[in-house]
């Protein structure tokens, strides 16, 4: 069966992955000139790699992680110490850190939290702790019926101290979906929390060895055209042109530099774009439908990434740093962390800038500035000086619409993988599936989709593996 797929993007591609496994015939359209998605990066004139995101790669990613052993390419992901690294703005250049041993969970996790004397004092730890319980104890079913409230707003239901929300989790809030405690859904940062507690290495990190479109898609196109799949960039779709039943009849792409748009058709269709380019391409006769209308309730979080180049090394760290700061999001000294990147004597930080809805529009001149400042109180000893630390040079990378804005009352928004449409489907991480917006999430979604196509349409069964742990997150 051939299967066409609007989006060459984590989602797209490992939709196409399983479906090659299954014995269909996927085509991958991709509209930019490089896989990816949101995890696509370009080479400057330089030769360096700047990336649309700083992505980590966790323990409790199962599905991923499976994706890269049947690959082949596990060996590509960096594992770094289970810790979580925190700045501390009120002690320039001082970290904290939350160790987790190397013992089951959720214990490992507790040691951890009860082993950091630097952020939360024991009553705020044992509030928290008493907090999390509901969730911990009645699982997935309460997590996603806290979409409802904020964090913050959950916080406080729960009599948990405000504080704990100022010292750990407007930097967690930020990492997770780009958008303060105030804003963003309970729902995120329980299911974070719940993965990280209860699988022994679910918050453990790693970081591929380079750039995403060389080091996993790559190989993902590879494995698809080797069994007879097809894989295609610069192809961006225009219209999704229907029969007269409702159905798809063809895909009609887009012609670039003066060529002339084509026709692509297939057996059955998928969209693995974002949520926002489908709302904008949805054929009219589809608009009124329920499962299509509430799409209007999702939209993508604006995003910036930062690359800066120096003169010297400004940390040895080989891990991912969660800066506190009003500004900035996580960052890495991608020098240290990866092994494409590497440099002994200089650091390339990348950093998210978050939230960045008010910085969007804003010149990269300005977004740099404002960086540099912040970097200013991380690094104070590097910055001051006869010599202070040089920026030899900087890439900003603005996403405007990203992963789905995960504010309360968005889990009734996201479609599932089987629309009502008898040969359209749907992959991306803001479909159904409980890893919400993450590499994790597209990763699902596709396999899911693939999973769906297969059943659907020929009423067969599937033996697509979900949520399988492999050894290497270990």
């Amino acid at each position: 069966m051939r299967v066409a797929i609007a989006g060459g993007g984590l989602a797209g591609l490992s939709c196409a992955k399983y479906l090659v496994d299954a014995g269909h015939t996927p085509v991958v359209l991709e509209s930019q000139d490089v896989l990816g998605g949101l995890v696509a990066a370009w080479r400057d004139q330089d030769g360096d790699w700047y990336e649309t995101g700083l992505h980590i790669f966790f323990g409790a990613y199962p599905n991923m992680l499976q994706l890269l052993k049947e690959l082949g390419i596990e060996d590509r992901l960096q594992w770094k110490e289970h810790s979580l690294i925190m700045n501390q703005p009120e002690n320039p250049g001082v970290y904290s850190r939350f160790d987790f041993p190397d013992i089951p969970a959720p214990i490992n996790g507790m040691v951890a939290i009860l082993g950091n004397n630097d952020m939360l004092t024991w009553e705020e730890k044992i509030k928290f702790g008493l907090g999390l319980l509901p969730a911990m104890v009645r699982g997935q079913s309460y997590v996603e019926d806290m979409d409802q409230y904020t964090w913050t707003e959950w916080l406080r239901k729960q009599n948990i101290p405000e504080r704990v929300n100022e010292e750990v989790f407007i930097a967690m809030a930020k990492a997770l979906n780009f958008i303060g405690p105030d804003e963003i859904s309970a729902t995120i940062l329980l299911t974070a929390l719940n993965r990280f507690l209860q699988e022994r290495y679910g918050s453990k990190m790693a970081f591929l060895d380079g750039a995403p479109p060389e080091r996993l898609c790559q190989p993902l196109m590879e494995y698809i055209t080797e069994r007879g799949g097809e894989v295609y960039v610069r192809k961006p779709l225009k219209q999704i042109r229907l029969n007269d039943d409702g159905t798809v009849r063809e895909f009609l792409i887009r012609g670039l530099d003066g060529a002339p748009d084509e026709v692509v058709t297939a057996d059955v269709y998928v969209s693995a774009m974002s949520v926002d380019v489908l709302k904008v391409l949805l054929p009219e006769p589809w608009k009124p439908l329920d499962y299509f209308s509430k799409l209007d309730g999702l939209e993508g979080v604006p995003v910036i990434n930062l690359h800066l180049w120096f003169d010297r090394k400004l940390t040895d760290i080989d891990q991912l740093l969660f800066s506190r700061s009003p500004l900035l999001s996580v960052y890495a000294d991608m020098s240290n962390t990866c092994r494409e990147y590497a440099n002994p004597d200089r650091s390339m930080l990348e950093l998210i800038f978050a939230p960045a809805k008010d910085w969007i529009d804003k010149p990269d001149a300005e977004i740099v500035a404002a960086t540099m400042t912040e970097l200013n109180k991380l690094f104070p000893n590097h910055f001051t000086g006869d010599q202070p630390a040089k920026l030899l040079k900087s890439k900003v990378v603005k996403t405007p619409r990203s992963v789905y804005t995960a504010t309360p009352g968005r889990q009734a928004c996201r479609p599932s993988q089987v629309s009502p449409i008898a040969n359209f489907f749907l992959a991306g991480s803001y479909t159904m599936q409980k890893y919400l917006g993450s590499m994790e999430g597209a990763v699902l979604s596709g396999k899911l989709a693939a999973q769906a196509i297969s059943h659907e349409t020929t009423g067969g069964e599937t033996d697509l593996q979900i949520e399988k742990l492999p050894a290497t997150a270990r």
